[in-house]
């Protein structure tokens, strides 16, 4: 069967090219550039060729199976503007190898990931003009795959399609770090053991949005996900869970959960790990972590620093939890009462923000 092969891509260019807002006026994911990227697959056919078309509508039968049983996984990941107008992305193979497991999970077609992320740079080529120049702005790329067979029943789809649309974004932070208080909740739970906390899959964050509703109203900005009767701390929001700590015995440690298949593999995730194994100033521990451990430390004053990270803001620094009635202040930097975020969450987002601008050289950062 024909596997998605770059070499074959149509591009038909739009007649109407639209006019990209003033970047003050940005909104995550409200408007869209002049074209997108599109495949088909059939089980009788295999994958078509890659089409570049003007960003519209799609069509498809009301019986498609993703409308129905929510067969759909998607990615999220960034292309940037360096200081000399050249395309960048960061680690686009990671989000790749991503959704090809994330279809995976779903029973959708597996697909030739170098030759799908070729498609995609071909289409930040066209649309190069969507990307912002200024430092904190990018666009934000969106792959998706969804289900398309024409019948209902559950079972394996003998339809799919992989799109591709972008949009221009702002930095997360417009006038710098603001950081967020959670509710650790316990009445609702994100993943499970051996169900799709591991895999980015649409399905996954609808559930979440009536308990981000409920403790809105509170006052909180995000869920901390707890599992189990030993509360262990699963994810913050949409994002993975850090923190920065003194171990009983007075150790520096930085810990987020383990990937035991309810934590999402962030690419932020995996490059802070990295970027603090590097540097080897302090222990990096991926492992289990619990909320009564979490708020004894509190209390001990062994906690230096919380923050969730993820694609949007690299990293969201955490000034409170409410938990059980208890109200647990987390340090941001006691010795600068005037930061909005500690030192390493600081560091972490200029390490991270340098590489994908191109400022700090690294191979992360694929020209295009």
């Amino acid at each position: 069967m024909p596997d998605i092969n770059s070499k074959a891509l149509k591009i038909t260019r739009t007649t109407a090219p639209k006019t990209m807002l003033p970047l003050k006026d940005l909104v995550f994911g409200h408007t869209f550039s002049d074209h997108m990227l599109i495949v088909e697959w059939s089980a009788k056919t295999g994958w078509e060729a890659p089409e570049i078309k003007p960003y519209g509508k799609l069509s498809l039968d009301p019986s498609c199976t993703v409308f129905h049983y929510a067969v759909e996984c998607f990615e999220g990941m960034k292309a940037y503007k360096d200081k000399h107008g050249n395309i960048r992305m960061f680690r686009p193979d990671m989000n790749m190898n991503r959704l090809h497991r994330s279809c995976e999970r779903l029973s959708l077609p597996s697909f030739n990931k170098e030759e799908f992320l070729e498609s995609i740079k071909e289409l930040l080529r066209l649309d190069s003009s969507w990307i912002p120049s200024e430092r904190g702005y990018s666009l934000y790329i969106r792959p998706t795959a969804i289900a398309t067979q024409e019948s209902l029943g559950v079972g394996t789809s003998n339809k799919a399609m992989l799109f591709v649309i972008c949009s221009p974004v702002g930095p997360y932070y417009k006038t710098g770090f603001n950081p967020v208080s959670l509710f650790a909740t316990e009445h609702y739970v994100r993943a499970w053991p051996g169900g799709t906390g591991d895999a980015k899959l649409g399905s996954n964050y609808a559930p979440g949005i009536r308990p981000q509703l409920e403790v809105a109203k509170d006052g909180f900005q995000q869920n901390l996900w707890l599992f189990g009767p030993d509360q262990q701390i699963t994810e913050v929001g949409t994002m993975n869970f850090f923190c920065f700590w003194k171990t009983p015995e007075g150790k520096r440690q930085l810990i987020t959960p383990a990937l035991d298949g309810t934590i999402l593999p962030g690419v932020t995730r995996d490059s802070i790990l990295t970027l603090a194994r590097e540097w080897n100033e302090f222990e990096v521990l991926e492992g289990k972590l619990t909320m009564h451990e979490l708020a004894k430390s509190i209390a001990e004053g062994r906690v230096l620093e919380v923050f969730g990270a993820g694609t949007a803001a690299i990293v969201s620094p955490v000034k409170h939890i409410h938990w059980r009635g208890q109200d647990l202040k987390i340090p941001l930097d006691p010795n600068d009462t005037t930061q909005l975020a500690g030192p390493l969450t600081r560091r972490l987002a200029d390490t991270i923000m340098g590489i994908q601008y191109g400022e700090i050289p690294h191979p992360w950062s694929v020209k295009i």
